[in-house]
Formats: structure tokens, sequence, C-alpha cells
């Protein structure tokens, strides 16, 4: 059920619905009645706990990502028909959950969680209405390169069985492009495609997973590499014999030329001949049939807010401004001569400040971001009480989806620690990794940012099982964002004047966001528009920013979410700080934002608000 969405981008995310929960009771109940509430409450959470067993076991995908084995040679139903199924279940369920437990009976904990449960289900009743009017297939998102990622990372071969699971599901990889492309073409036959350069990444993506041995005679195609390691490994083991072993390289090598190339050539074939139909300029959502209610709907379920595209415009412009004031600042601290575009330009053209190009200037920046990440580990008590037990590390892009100047992000690993956490770089073009913004981008990606938050999320015990596992992009990248500037406060971080104007540079980044996401979708910007202004007002090089305006374009509202949580987290923070005064705790400030997994912004204010009460 969750990797439908994530996978298909299908149905649009949805509008924010308010949540209005009743007032706390003000008068102590009776001890059996005390004793009747908190059996009340108990059985609520093990309902969760029910149910959410019945969503994962709906989802293989879901299940690997959590280190499970149950349908493990599976790949999950794409279908539209999937999807209706799975709305019918959540409404169901939310039926069900209101006829059987008393709302005004329950504790503060869990009435958030019965009102997150329900806006869940709002969120996909809304998203149903604007399934038709997402891309499938982009350079950004797509089950085209997400399958096999999965499987060569997520997939764990520990035994015969499971090595035959991944045979299979290598065949199935066909069949659920397949289910993609139907729900593709009538969109784009509807007039729903993204730009062309969507369709040349893919279309490029997708002959890279079916080339090299078997198909040809070049090297090791990326799964068959993989597949062969892994038999090979159970082989050493002494798990199966050698025999064995040839057997299933056989059936693998049958796999990728069967079913598996077959999605592929399917999907291809699509994309090639749609391609002379899509955009050539870049714009934005706002042309298509449905865009500017679409982009409403995106921009709301980005934010968790209701604010306006007009409204998110000039945040973003008034954040642009103050950065650049500090930025003029630290200009001014290192004695450069000049303007700020100035100085920009001197950032992007110092050969100083990137590592060589080539695999020894990739493994020098993963051992960089390696040690900084080492350091600020070690500092997190003072700051938090919650820590992750999942360890992290940093790895290179494997080639087949690797991209010039792509945006660096993170794979978490299974909730019981057996997978670690993954910080992935883009390291093809070292051009485009420039040094100073190393920390910054370590801290987003890896600690205090998400592998913190969202390992601990997902170790949480005192939650429904359900909260472990949510995704708010307006919390977890806001959270992403507030840790990069909260690093500065940890000894050891930001040493360097130009490191810190890095992390400058990254809250610039997000600031610029907001203005070119709603210039792009609200304001009919073009690509090269938004480009424009992106450069006159950062210092990206020009490959980071071309890209970075071209992910916006094919994920409309996404990139709005990180400025906007960080400016609400932060918000929270003042607010607890001026209303705590002496009694404020930066560690038990963290343990509240984080401690009940993710959550919308309304509620997360609702939790931050009820813990300074307590205070």
């Amino acid at each position: 059920m969750r990797f439908q969405n994530t996978l298909l981008l299908a149905a649009a995310p949805v509008a924010l619905f308010a949540v209005t929960a009743p007032a706390f009771a003000q008068t102590a109940p009776a001890e059996t009645s005390e004793a009747s509430s908190e059996n009340h409450n108990a059985e609520l959470r093990a309902w969760f706990d029910a149910k959410y067993e019945e969503q994962v076991m709906d989802s293989p995908l879901w299940l690997t990502s959590l280190g499970r084995k149950e349908r493990y040679g599976e790949i999950d139903d794409f279908s539209l028909a999937a999807q209706d199924k799975d709305l019918a279940w959540k409404k169901a369920t939310v039926e069900e959950m209101e006829r059987t437990f008393d709302y005004d009976s329950l504790s503060s904990a869990d009435k958030l969680s019965y009102d997150l449960w329900k806006y869940e289900y709002e969120q996909a009743a809304e998203s149903a209405k604007w399934r038709d009017d997402g891309y499938v297939f982009t350079q950004m998102h797509g089950a085209h390169t997400y399958l096999p990622t999965l499987l060569i990372s997520q997939h764990r071969v520990d035994t015969a069985q499971d090595m035959r699971d991944y045979i299979s599901r290598v065949s199935e990889i066909g069949r659920a492009l397949g289910q993609l492309v139907d729900i593709a073409e009538p969109r784009a036959a509807a007039g729903v495609r993204p730009p062309y350069f969507a369709y040349d990444f893919v279309i490029d993506e997708s002959k890279k997973l079916i080339s090299g041995a078997p198909f040809d005679d070049t090297a090791d195609n990326a799964l068959w590499e993989d597949g062969k390691k892994k038999i090979a490994a159970l082989v050493e083991a002494g798990t199966i014999t050698a025999a064995d072993g040839e057997t299933m390289q056989g059936e693998l090598e049958a796999a990728l030329k069967g079913g598996y190339k077959a999605g592929y050539d399917r999907l291809i074939t699509f994309m090639t001949a749609d391609r002379p139909n899509a955009p050539e300029i870049g714009v934005g959502v706002g042309v298509l049939p449905n865009g500017d209610g679409y982009y409403a709907h995106r921009l709301a379920n980005s934010t968790t807010t209701d604010l306006t595209a007009e409204q998110v415009h000039q945040i973003g412009l008034d954040d642009v401004k103050r950065i650049h004031a500090e930025m003029e600042a630290i200009k001014n601290q290192v004695g450069f001569d000049g303007d700020l575009q100035s100085f920009f330009a001197y950032i992007k053209e110092d050969k100083d400040n990137y590592f060589p190009q080539g695999d020894e200037g990739a493994q020098m920046y993963i051992d960089a971001a390696t040690a900084a990440l080492d350091n600020i580990e070690s500092k997190l008590p003072q700051y938090f009480g919650l820590l992750p037990k999942a360890g992290l590390e940093v790895r290179r892009v494997e080639p087949f989806r690797e991209q010039d100047g792509g945006a660096q992000h993170y794979n978490s690993g299974t909730p019981d620690g057996s997978r670690p956490g993954i910080y992935y770089a883009h390291l093809s073009d070292m051009s485009a990794m420039p040094k100073n913004m190393l920390e910054v981008i370590a801290y987003h990606e890896g600690l205090p940012g998400h592998h913190m938050q969202i390992s601990i999320a997902q170790e949480l015990t005192g939650v429904p099982k359900f909260q472990t596992q949510q995704f708010y992009g307006a919390y977890t990248e806001g959270w992403g964002l507030y840790s990069e500037r909260f690093a500065k406060e940890i000894p050891g971080t930001y040493q360097d004047p130009y490191s810190d104007f890095g992390r400058l540079s990254s809250e610039l980044w997000r600031a610029i966001r907001l203005v070119v996401d709603t210039g792009l979708h609200s304001k009919g910007w073009t690509e090269d528009q938004a480009i424009a202004y992106f450069t006159e007002n950062s210092p990206q090089n020009a490959e980071t920013i071309r890209n970075e305006v071209r992910r916006y374009l094919v994920m409309p509202g996404q990139a709005t979410s990180y400025k906007i949580g960080m400016n609400k987290i932060l918000d929270l923070r003042a607010k607890a700080e001026t209303e705590l005064g002496d009694k404020f705790d930066i560690r038990g400030f963290h343990d509240v934002v984080l401690g009940d997994g993710a959550l919308p912004l309304s509620l997360l204010e609702r939790r931050v608000d009820a813990w300074i009460a307590e205070q």
C-alpha cells in the first residue's frame, strides 16, 4: 500500500485536512473510570497494531524495507484496481475506529494517534481525486530504477529460498513495469506528460538496466553482477552446492532475459514513441488540464499547511533577502573584496573547493563525509535523549542511476538495525560536489538529520507501530534542514567560515525553492526563467541548478516542504524558549519533536504545546 503511492506518483499528494480534537477532560475520573479508560486506550493501541500489520502484509516491498521476508518473492500490485482496493480498506478502518472507540475517553497521546490514522485516510481519499494528474515515470521517481535498487540493497540472501525469491522478483519487475505503463499511456493521451528531459532520463536509465552481460558481451549488468555475488556467497558458505549455484545462475539469466527485459523493452518503446509529444520547454503543471487545482493540492500536501502559492512565494523572497545579508557578513569576515555575486563566482571557480575527478576524488569525499558524521555522533547525547540504534554508512550511488549533479539522498535502514541507513552521494562529477557544502549535506542526510529522525521513529516502542513508519515532507525535510542549522551549536562543526557559508548556501537553496517552485507552477515561469533566478541568487554550480529546477518541474510542491517545515520547528523552539525560560531543555525539546514519529505540522504544534504546558 505505502509503496504504490511512492513509486507511481499516481495519486497526487493531497490537501491538508484540519484536525480539530475535542477539548481534554477537565476533571479527574474515579479510579474505576481510570482503569476503564486505560483499557480503552490499550484496546485502541492493539487495534492500530493489528491494522498496521494488515497494511504491511499487503505490500511485499514494504515488508522488505522493514527487513522482513514474508512474501519475499513478490512485488506489489501497482494497478489502479489495487489502489481502489487500498482506499476502500482505509475507509473501512476509519469507520470501524469511529464506531468502536470513544474519542473523549482517550489519552492525549492516543487522541493524536486516532487523529493521525484518520488524517492518513483523508489524505488518501483526496489523493484519489487527483491520481490521473501525476507523472508516473520521471528522472526523480519511478519503479524502473527503484525496483533494481531495492533488490541490490535490501533483498538480503541468507538461504537458497531467499535466492529463489530474488530470481522471482527479477521476473516480477516486468509485470510491475507493465502495470505502470498501462497507467502512464492514458495519462499521456490526456495531455499529462512531463517535460522532454524526463523522457530522456527514463529511456537512458532503462537502456542501462538491460545492457551488459547477460544481455550482451560488455561488463556485467548491475542485477546480474549482484545476483551472481549472492549465489556465490551461498556456495562459499556451504548453504548450496556448486551445482545448485550453477542452476540458480541459469535461472537468474533466464529471468533477466525473459520478463525483466520484456518490461523494460515495453517501457522504452512507450517512452520513445511518446517523446515527440512531450513539451520541449520545461514548464510547470499549471499548463496541464487540471493544473491549478492539482498544484494547490500538491502544495498543501507538501507543507501540511493551508498556505497559498502567493504566501509561499513571499516567504521565499523574504528568506532569500535575510540569508543574503548573513552571507555578506561572512564575505566580509574572510576579507573578500567584491560584491556577493563576485563571491559566489569565486567560490564556484576556486579549484581548492573541489576534490579530484574520478574514483579517487569520490572516495576522498566519502571519507571526509564519514569523518564529519563521526565527530557529530560522539556529541549527540548532550543534545538528545532519544538516539538511533541503527548504523549509518556513506555510499556512492550505483552507476546505473548515478547522475552528474544529482541530489544526495538517504535510504533508511531496518527497525531492528540489521541493515544500516545509507547516505547516498552522486559522485560522477566532483565539480558538482564542492567541499564547502560537504558538512551541511552530511548533517542533513545523516546526523542529526534524516538518519537520526527516521531511525528513531522506526525504533520507537511507546507508540502504535504505524506511527513509526509515517512520512510527511514538511516534518521530515523540515527536520533535515533544521539539523543543518542546529549542527552549528555542536562543537567541532563548521570550523571553516567557508563551510559555514556552505550552510547558509544550503538554507538559501531551500528558500529559493519556495520562490522557484511557486514561480514554475503558479506564475508560469519557464525552466530557463527559474534557472536564471536561481543562478543570480545562489552560489550553486550550473549543473546542480539545472538538475534542481528539473526536479521541481516533475515534483510540484515537494521542494517547498523543507523551508516551511524548518521555519515551523524553529518557531516552535522559539516559543518554548520564551515561555519556559530557564526551564527550557534542548534535549527535552528535541525528544518531544522526535518522539511520536513524523507528524503533520498542525499535530506537531499540538504536541509541542502540550509539552510546554507540562513543563
